[in-house]
């Protein structure tokens, strides 16, 4: 097993390690409008084929997998599902857009295997506000310590003629929902599992549960969460670190163990972006799949070692 393989089908790039999938690339917009069709990665699976990623949940049909996208882009819903409108809470509103595929740049296998893609935004009223340059790297194969790693990296460009202002949630008055960017929605059963993140002095943590709410809006540099799976035995962590944004806000974390599991390193938790005509935000991202429950000294150990 010494690296990945990537196989373009109709719809998905399909990424392969020692032959079994640990990932699938969905770029066809096959979702209905109100869910905010997008690419996205699901299934993901740990280097033992167990899966990791949750999909179209009954509680939220626009969560899919690892999804990179945006709550409020200066009114625009790119995320999917009901608008926070403050004072009125959550209501469905004709504002809901669409994160088209262009075309692939590259798709190349390797020990580090990329994935290089042209996107566009598009609003619900068919006007393309934004252009996107994103990769997909696979890396940091390990069938010895049962893990592999992805960095995804996201350069989006104004191509509107105003300024656009990116927000979420929280930035239109919703305390503490503060999610936006990239969004990893976790298998069911990993709800009520343990997020583990390092306090000031690098000493890493575990809460379990609606513990993992302390976390909520934090700066962590990184978190992983842990959970057991259903249908075979054992379980599953992954390691996400917040990684880098272009936009002055400090990435913060939209974390929760209960009553769904989902991780979410947010470039405007409590702030705003403004990109003017022509001006870019860049993210950068990194995660690691493992194949089983790590303890917390083991994940800072780890995350020592991967950090970008």
């Amino acid at each position: 097993m010494t690296g990945f393989a990537l196989h373009e089908e109709e719809a998905s790039v399909v990424v392969r390690a020692g032959g079994r999938e640990v990932a699938r690339y969905v770029f066809a917009e096959d979702a209905p409008a109100f869910e905010g069709p997008k690419p996205y990665l699901h299934p993901i699976r740990a280097l033992s084929g167990a899966p990791l990623t949750g999909f179209r949940p009954w509680d939220h049909r626009w969560h899919k997998g690892l999804q990179m996208t945006l709550t409020d882009v200066s009114g625009q819903n790119f995320w999917g599902g009901n608008t926070y409108v403050h004072g009125r809470g959550y209501i469905p509103l004709d504002n809901v857009g669409r994160i088209r595929h262009d075309r692939f740049r590259a798709l190349s296998d390797g020990p580090a295997a990329v994935i290089r893609e042209d996107l566009t935004w598009i609003t619900a009223s068919g006007d393309a506000w934004l252009s996107e340059a994103r990769e997909h790297r696979f890396h940091t194969l390990d069938p010895s310590r049962g893990l592999w790693a992805l960095d995804i990296a996201s350069t989006l460009r104004n191509t509107s003629q105003r300024e656009l202002v990116l927000g979420s949630p929280t930035t239109n008055g919703r305390e503490n929902a503060g999610y936006s960017g990239l969004f990893l929605r976790l298998t069911r059963s990993f709800t009520g599992g343990t997020v583990v993140a390092p306090d000031v002095s690098g000493v890493a943590a575990a809460r379990a549960g609606a513990e993992a709410d302390e976390l909520m809006g934090s700066e962590a540099p990184w978190l992983a969460f842990s959970g057991l799976h259903d249908e075979i035995d054992g379980g599953g962590t992954v390691l996400a670190f917040a990684g880098r944004s272009s936009g002055s806000p400090a990435i913060r974390w939209f974390v929760r163990a209960e009553p769904f599991p989902v991780l979410a390193p947010s470039p405007t938790f409590a702030e705003t972006v403004v990109l003017a005509p022509g001006e870019e935000l860049a993210l950068a991202h990194r995660l690691a799949f493992l194949d089983r429950v790590w303890e917390p000294d083991e994940i800072a150990a780890l995350a020592r070692e991967l950090a970008p």
